[in-house]
């Protein structure tokens, strides 16, 4: 069990990232997040940004509130936004109060009396008692370090998985120091990495860390949830595996955040500007069907106007990357370079 931070909740270190079921129906995304709690996971990660996500939580465990905790997000960079988000979360989940409230990707690390009067609203919310525990998301390092030593959130979730780096390492410690839950999202580096042992086993180090998951079909669920009693332990040969998957996924690449969208010529950037890992560590014909051929094409239309580059976290240059991806996928086509 670990306890995340000053907040005091108590859950399994294994817990379910609720992005991916806005991909799912209502009734299959119910059958899943049940099965998880039958399973043993208590903490579900959600934001008011995905979709019909909220909906399917309240639906489902609507009648045992107090069993679970949520935890969901705002994007609003206003206090009227704020508000209108937070009332929303509440009637979809169908609760009267949120577990953990966090701002969304935030770009800021909002203060009392900073001028923006979001951390305010974070406050009165609390004191309303709509909202028990205050958290931020981040997606650049600097952001998320200044949170923590900010001393004024109880939570942090921020991308951390075994190709994370010494920096990343460092940051889950000092959270520890400051006694700030650690939430570690992109634990499978937005679908990169492709074996969950090895995942679970690097993030069971760290028991500040909880993982969110994130799952949209059962077999992926029962996969996780085969490790609740048994949890996969760091060995060599699991140490060894990750080393190779560091210097194979070292340098620049796309996390699939998706912050970079919508392209103006509608290119797919989260995924096309991955392509080239996508192609070599996921079954390949998928990415070679006419719709992803496509797909790849629009990057011809690229207008190089940058936008993508400006919002992505990571600091990326996207159209370079692109590019390259675009290079490399013609070569695949042609034959010139084999793939699995």
């Amino acid at each position: 069990m670990l306890t995340l931070g000053k907040t005091g909740i108590t859950t399994p270190q294994n817990a379910f990232g609720a992005l991916p079921i806005q991909r799912v129906d209502m009734e299959t995304a119910k059958k899943i997040l049940m099965r998880a709690y039958e399973g043993g996971m208590r903490y579900f990660d959600t934001a008011r940004a995905y979709t019909d996500s909220e909906e399917k939580l309240g639906e489902t465990f609507s009648h045992m509130r107090d069993k679970i905790y949520i935890a969901t997000k705002t994007m609003s960079r206003n206090p009227e936004g704020f508000w209108k988000d937070l009332e929303t979360s509440l009637k979809l989940l169908k609760t009267d109060y949120i577990d953990v409230y966090q701002f969304h990707c935030a770009d800021t690390v909002y203060a009392p009396d900073d001028g923006f009067n979001m951390y305010e609203c974070m406050l009165k919310a609390k004191e309303e008692g709509k909202i028990r525990h205050i958290g931020i998301t981040a997606h650049k390092i600097g952001i998320a370090e200044d949170a923590v030593k900010s001393g004024l959130y109880e939570t942090l979730q921020f991308p951390f998985s075994y190709i994370s780096g010494e920096r990343e390492t460092k940051l889950v410690k000092l959270c520890e120091e400051h006694n700030v839950g650690f939430v570690c999202m992109k634990g499978l580096a937005g679908g990169l990495i492709t074996n969950s042992k090895a995942a679970m086993a690097f993030t069971a180090q760290f028991p500040n860390a909880l993982p969110i998951w994130g799952i949209q079909k059962m077999s992926e669920l029962e996969e996780w949830l085969s490790y609740m009693d048994n949890v996969p332990q760091m060995t060599d040969e699991i140490r060894e595996f990750i080393k190779k998957e560091r210097e194979e996924l070292s340098g620049n690449f796309c996390r699939s955040c998706g912050y970079c969208m919508p392209c103006p010529v509608g290119i797919t950037i989260n995924q096309c500007a991955r392509m080239s890992l996508m192609l070599r560590r996921a079954p390949s014909k998928m990415w070679l069907t006419d719709y992803w051929q496509a797909e790849m094409k629009k990057i011809e239309n690229c207008l190089h106007c940058n936008k993508c580059m400006a919002h992505c976290p990571y600091e990326l240059n996207t159209p370079e990357l692109l590019a390259k991806n675009y290079e490399d996928y013609k070569k695949v086509l042609a034959g010139e370079v084999k793939v699995q």
